[in-house]
């Protein structure tokens, strides 16, 4: 077995020279295997730290409602779910519009992100239209970032 570690932290500014910051930290232990497959082992570590990040960025920028102990479920306060999923609240206002499917169908292929695995674990959906227009944006966004960062892609 390959143990892989990663994690990510970030300190944002606040109000009257005050600060917050989050990190997490994961481990994951995987087929020893595939360390002849460079490629598959690039996208497991990239999986792990898309998790990482935005973990963090949801525990810095996101609601600070506890759990019901329910499949992670967010509750306000009596008992209600506030339309949130796998602990991540579900902007069920609009869903992603026709073309930020598109392009998260696009972007996933050109990195070889296997956009349904990601949807299921993310945010607990089987297809990107069944995003709200909030949440594909972010993912557009984010993945968007991982291609510019590492040299391979980039704007058109």
């Amino acid at each position: 077995m390959l143990k892989l570690n990663v994690g990510f932290n970030k300190k944002v500014g606040e109000a009257n020279y005050g600060s917050k910051g989050a990190c997490v930290g994961l481990e994951l232990e995987i087929d020893s295997g595939i360390i002849g497959e460079p490629e598959r082992l690039r996208e497991r570590i990239k999986q792990l730290f898309v998790i990482a990040r935005t973990s963090v960025e949801e525990e810095l920028h996101g609601n600070s409602h506890a759990t019901n102990g329910r499949n992670g479920a967010m509750t306000n306060g009596n008992g209600h779910a506030n339309g949130y999923r796998n602990g991540r609240q579900r902007d069920a206002t609009r869903r992603a519009t026709a073309s930020q499917a598109r392009a998260l169908n696009l972007i996933a292929d050109r990195q070889g992100v296997n956009l349904a695995e990601l949807l299921r674990q993310r945010f607990g959906v089987d297809q990107a239209g069944d995003l709200s227009i909030t949440e594909a944006s972010a993912l557009i966004d984010e993945l968007k970032a991982q291609t510019n960062g590492n040299g391979a892609g980039g704007r058109r």
